[in-house]
């Protein structure tokens, strides 16, 4: 009994691209140690940063452009290129919807990222202590900031409808695809110098997921989970009533084809480990023809 059961769906996706999960996982992980190391640096008054940079403007430019260089790593490194580089279940969600990940790749995609997001603050405990807990950080929880809760959805909402915007436009472009990590990694920096006052700048639920997990705060958790998903779901839709569902080509961030591409993919030059037509367990692409 046990074998035929491990030869059902979700245990073959495990067992065939269980070293996928795991980098999405370490993608997230490695994130969220950075997040919380230049947060302490930057932001702990027991650490140099605020002594030697009393400006709170210019540590917040320094946040950002830390954040976004972080970003920009992930998605070139070889973990992202092996992966995909979505550690966001936002982003992975969205490309299911898209029809562009299997059923069970999403479902493992997304519980792993979680699992990185928790060990990525795990990490950065062990190493910085007491540090990453002062108010000053406090395991860098997002919140609501002093604009409320409706300005903080609105905010995570933006930021992930114009983020998974771009990523659409420019990944979808073989002539473009090449810079997808750049422009992400200045929305980055962006969206971190500007709405980090205002939300916190998750744009992640596994991001708010981990930090709240150490904190115990998980006020208006909710939103942290409802508008990056829903607003990179509702960029998805207006893509493809504009562009249409042949110019979605592949689910990674990087065009890179030295790795096999583990997606439902057409991008020019992608080695496949699924045949570009294979059938897929997701949710058929808008219009997409069932007959």
């Amino acid at each position: 009994m046990l074998m035929p059961a491990l030869n059902r769906p979700p245990f073959h996706a495990l067992k065939h691209n269980w070293p996928l999960y795991a980098c999405e996982a370490t993608e997230l992980a490695i994130f969220m140690l950075s997040a919380c190391a230049f947060t302490i640096f930057l932001f702990d008054r027991s650490w140099p940063g605020p002594q030697q940079i009393p400006s709170m403007i210019i540590r917040r430019v320094l946040m950002g452009i830390a954040m976004g260089i972080t970003a920009v790593l992930i998605i070139q490194s070889p973990l992202g290129k092996r992966s995909g580089a979505h550690f966001n279940p936002a982003i992975t969600l969205t490309y299911f919807r898209l029809g562009k990940i299997t059923l069970w790749d999403a479902a493992f995609y997304v519980f792993f990222q979680f699992i990185g997001g928790v060990l990525g603050v795990a990490v950065a405990a062990i190493i910085f202590r007491s540090s990453l807990s002062k108010p000053a950080v406090n395991y860098l929880v997002t919140v609501p900031g002093r604009y409320g809760t409706a300005a903080a959805f609105f905010a995570e909402l933006f930021m992930a409808a114009s983020l998974m915007g771009v990523v659409l436009v420019l990944s979808n472009r073989a002539y473009l695809a090449s810079y997808v990590s750049y422009f992400v990694g200045v929305l980055i920096a962006l969206y971190a110098f500007f709405f980090a006052p205002v939300s916190g700048f998750s744009i992640n639920p596994a991001r708010t997921a981990g930090s709240a997990f150490f904190a115990g705060v998980w006020t208006a958790g909710w939103l942290y989970f409802v508008a990056p998903l829903l607003g990179m779901l509702t960029a998805a839709e207006i893509y493809l009533r504009i562009a249409g569902d042949d110019h979605v080509l592949c689910a990674k961030l990087h065009p890179n084809s030295a790795f096999a591409c583990p997606f439902l993919c057409h991008f020019p030059g992608h080695r496949h480990k699924h045949h570009p037509h294979e059938d897929d367990n997701g949710p058929l692409a808008h219009g997409t023809n069932t007959q």
